[in-house]
């Protein structure tokens, strides 16, 4: 008898007149299956507690690998030691629930609690590949060695194949609290090296995309922009906001928990040149509407401003430049002008010091012009004259 490999099951022939049939050498019970059509199964033979000869199906080759077929072979031969029979077990296990119903109950247990935003990315990655991969397997049935294959699959895209497995993970973490499966096959899984973009704008850079927006005083767009560099907030965040969270006597933007990334309310500071902005959109609306930005449908904010963007950035002749770098242009400065990181990570909303930590870098500059001004003094005061 031959140890059933992959090598030895993909060279087998097929016989158009019989079926054939191997067995392991090494692990008794465990075999293969060959019909004429050149279908492979992969199986187990065994007799149970009342010697009733019995057959049980693993799993075709090409949908299950040799090495996870001989691992299941193992778990069921075992369970005849434990006086159990595997094909009423697999029986009872055909009830358990698939993936595809485990990804129903997340969005209607936990990702109704998360932004819109990411609701819509987490969708698009279950659709895409998580239940195109895994739809149909049992929830208790994933391996780590399946999932980590979809994960080597995806690393040309290594932001997107992390962001997966995260989703993975927690799922699986749902599963486990839900008595679904007793461990997470994610974990293990190492995750892709990410670069953090550290894209911002310089002084020119900055002059030249603020001057491109003045030549826009009527459109409402424009201010999105002015809006956004001069607040650090996210794009979200202005399109959503609304009058009453603006208090133009003290000068601060309270932003409700629903629209911040991290669900907390936050007070944000406004500088002069933010309040005049706002004092200038309010002159430009014409319409009834709560919003800093009415959109052309009643009721509604302004919902898209890529196009006008896109032409901004054409005029302005900067490129490689997205509009979510308009926040880390403004904690760029900040942070070089001699801010400490922990003002500008409040600024911000981050939570997390290790969030604004990106900016470390930067806080370098002023300590250096500082060394350098000192320098300098003790050199005029050492020179000799000549």
């Amino acid at each position: 008898m031959p140890r059933i490999t992959k090598r030895f099951v993909e060279n087998i022939v097929p016989d158009p007149q019989n079926t054939l049939k191997y067995w392991d050498a090494e692990l008794k019970g465990f075999g293969i299956v060959i019909l004429p059509s050149g279908r492979r199964t992969y199986c187990i033979q065994y007799r149970n507690a009342d010697r009733i000869k019995k057959r049980l199906k693993i799993g075709v080759h090409g949908q299950i690998t040799t090495e996870e077929a001989r691992v299941l072979a193992k778990k069921y031969l075992g369970q005849l030691a434990h006086g159990e029979d595997p094909m009423e077990q697999k029986k009872t296990e055909g009830t358990l629930p698939r993936m595809k119903e485990l990804a129903v109950q997340y969005f209607e247990r936990h990702a109704d609690r998360k932004r819109t935003k990411s609701q819509k990315e987490d969708r698009a990655m279950m659709n895409q590949f998580i239940l195109t991969s895994f739809g149909e397997r049992r929830v208790a049935h994933m391996t780590l060695y399946e999932i980590q294959s979809l994960h080597l699959k995806l690393k040309g895209t290594p932001y997107r194949a992390n962001r997966i497995l995260a989703l993975l993970s927690k799922m699986f973490s749902l599963a486990i609290s839900w008595g679904w499966r007793s461990d997470n096959p994610v974990l293990g899984i190492e995750r892709y090296p990410e670069e953090k973009r550290d894209r911002w704008l310089n002084d020119e850079e900055l002059q030249r995309l603020w001057c491109t927006l003045e030549d826009y005083p009527k459109h409402l767009t424009s201010y999105v922009f002015k809006f956004l560099i001069l607040t650090g907030a996210r794009k979200n965040e202005v399109l959503q906001a609304t009058w009453d969270q603006f208090d133009f006597d003290k000068g601060v933007w309270t932003k409700p928990a629903h629209l911040t990334k991290q669900k907390k309310k936050e007070h944000l500071p406004l500088s002069d040149e933010a309040l005049e902005v706002l004092q200038t959109i309010k002159k430009l609306i014409t319409q009834d509407s709560p919003y800093l930005f009415p959109g052309k449908v009643d009721g509604q904010p302004l919902q898209e401003v890529k196009t006008f963007w896109k032409r901004i950035l054409k005029e302005a002749n900067l490129d490689n430049v997205r509009i979510h770098d308009l926040r880390h242009t403004h904690a760029s400065h900040l942070v070089s002008s001699g801010l400490s990181l922990s003002v500008v990570g409040r600024l911000l909303g981050h939570t997390q010091a290790s969030t604004t930590q990106r900016y470390a870098h930067l806080a370098d500059e002023p300590l250096r012009q500082a060394a350098e001004l000192f320098g300098r003094k003790v050199n005029k005061l050492t020179i000799k004259e000549s």
